[in-house]
């Protein structure tokens, strides 16, 4: 017999993971559905990491409405779930006089949606704020709303969220197909069936095929690939603030900014491709990236890059997000091509989408006296003072082995993230829940580590641990 639930969230993207914490706060039963290993493990663990003023979405659309409203909630949302969040401001740079009527519609735009505090500068007030970008260009737009968050993390917490609060998460749980009967849905896989009374379709690039088994062909979903490249902290300051192009029909253009976690990125490229699965990273793309720079930052030197990464946005056949009931059957709700701003309007997708559930239930669930809307801050060794990293040995000598030199990671804290709600159940889900790994070495020196305490902490053996689940094993065979 297939597990019951009343609402099964398909996708454990940041959209799904949110909406699933927003549905945790009724008396309902929810499923929390990801066909990879872990949270975070599609478009959320590659994007630009920027909650965008909104400027750019146009007025009256479900982008501008929901990135607006996403980037008032932010802050709140990342101070409950202690996420890392910075509101540093975004720059937009207009190179040549045809470029500054994109500016002026921009702006009108960004006034239009109600984005507090956007305007024009001046070349003097630029070079004020950002003395290493281009000073021979044409103009710039200002919005001091624009910020920076860790996608994976709010991603990750949030889904921590909705377990604490009772909701099931599902890990490899690839829906092949779904049954409509009277009384909802069974969706199946290959780990399993699951019955629930509402679904919310949350399946990034895959969106169009959750929708089409059950004959919904109103929309298409294709991928588009965006190649950025990670900076070391080396080169921290060399912008304050977010730094972008003038945008283009093929998205926001290639931006430069600092990350919560004192890095730089650089980045996306953006092509179209036709394989939803295709992550890889190319020459062409990433010298792309460089060059594309290079216009923002004169004589800024492409060094100390310790990573590349691509991630494939979710691009629809629409030109705004698709939130809604199927017309094949309303009690499957599409939260569909969600792309950019998807990131920053994720907390009204997830408060809009959860009232479209409510909608289709019929009626207005209880809510839950005990809801919490946070989580207990993880403990992050190198943010603390001497004292008290003193006081957390104390109270657990596994604080005080550092097991990744680069970003000071103890195993203490990586033990608590694998024993963690929706923990980590393998070498990226530790990296992307405490930062081991990220740093300079990339794992060279602590991967082994982290590969023994998971293997301990899971009871598994060493060549049964894996990077991304899956056959991404990271030891082959046992030799002696």
């Amino acid at each position: 017999m297939p597990l019951d639930f009343d609402v099964a969230v398909v996708g454990a993207g940041v959209t799904g993971a949110l909406t699933a914490r927003a549905l945790s706060r009724y008396g309902l039963r929810v499923a929390l559905l990801e066909r990879l290993h872990d949270a975070a493990g599609g478009t959320t663990k590659a994007n630009s990491a920027i909650i965008h003023a909104g400027f750019d979405a146009k007025p009256g659309t479900l982008k501008a409405k929901l990135n607006l409203r996403g980037t008032e909630l932010m802050p709140a949302l990342c101070e409950a779930l202690h996420v890392p969040y910075e509101r540093n401001g975004s720059i937009v740079l207009g190179f040549t006089q045809e470029e500054l009527p994109v500016l002026e519609e921009l702006l009108a735009r960004g006034r239009a949606n109600g984005v507090p505090g956007v305007r024009l500068l001046s070349i003097d007030e630029l070079l004020a704020m950002e003395p290493n970008v281009n000073p021979n260009i044409a103009g710039a737009l200002y919005a001091p709303t624009g910020g920076i968050v860790c996608p994976y993390e709010l991603c990750i917490a949030a889904a921590e969220c909705a377990v604490r609060a009772g909701a099931a998460f599902y890990r490899n749980f690839d829906v092949s197909e779904i049954e409509q009967g009277g009384d909802g849905f069974v969706l199946r896989s290959e780990a399993g069936e699951i019955h629930a009374k509402i679904i919310v379709n949350a399946a990034g690039v895959h969106a169009d095929n959750i929708a089409r088994m059950i004959g919904d062909h109103s929309f298409a979903i294709h991928a588009r690939r965006g190649e950025y490249l990670l900076l070391d902290s080396a080169r921290a300051g060399v912008v304050e603030r977010t730094i972008f192009q003038c945008p283009s029909k093929m998205g926001k253009g290639v931006l430069i900014t600092p990350t919560v976690h004192g890095n730089v990125l650089l980045g996306p490229s953006a092509e179209d491709i036709e394989d939803k699965l295709d992550f890889a990273t190319t020459d062409k793309g990433l010298r792309g990236v460089q060059a594309a720079v290079a216009r923002s930052v004169p004589g800024f030197a492409v060094r100390d890059v310790i990573t590349s990464f691509t991630g494939l946005r979710a691009i629809s056949d629409r030109d705004d997000f698709i939130l809604e009931p199927s017309a094949v059957n309303p009690r499957l709700i599409h939260a569909a091509g969600i792309e950019s701003p998807g990131l920053s309007a994720a907390p009204g997708i997830a408060e809009h989408v959860t009232e479209l559930v409510v909608a289709a239930l019929g009626y207005t669930p209880e809510i839950k006296a005990n809801w919490n809307p946070g989580r207990p801050a993880p403990v992050r060794m190198r943010e603390l003072t001497s004292g008290q990293r003193r006081e957390k040995i104390a109270q657990n000598p596994a604080y005080g082995r550092i097991v990744c030199r680069c970003e000071t990671v103890s195993e203490g804290e990586i033990v608590d993230a694998i024993r963690a709600p929706a923990g980590a159940r393998d070498v990226d889900g530790v990296k992307r829940r405490t930062r081991a790994g990220m740093g300079r070495c990339q794992g060279g020196f602590c991967g082994p580590k982290v590969l023994e305490i998971l293997s301990r902490e899971l009871n598994l053996p060493p060549d049964e641990i894996t990077k991304c689940g899956g056959g991404s094993k990271i030891l082959v065979e046992r030799t002696k």
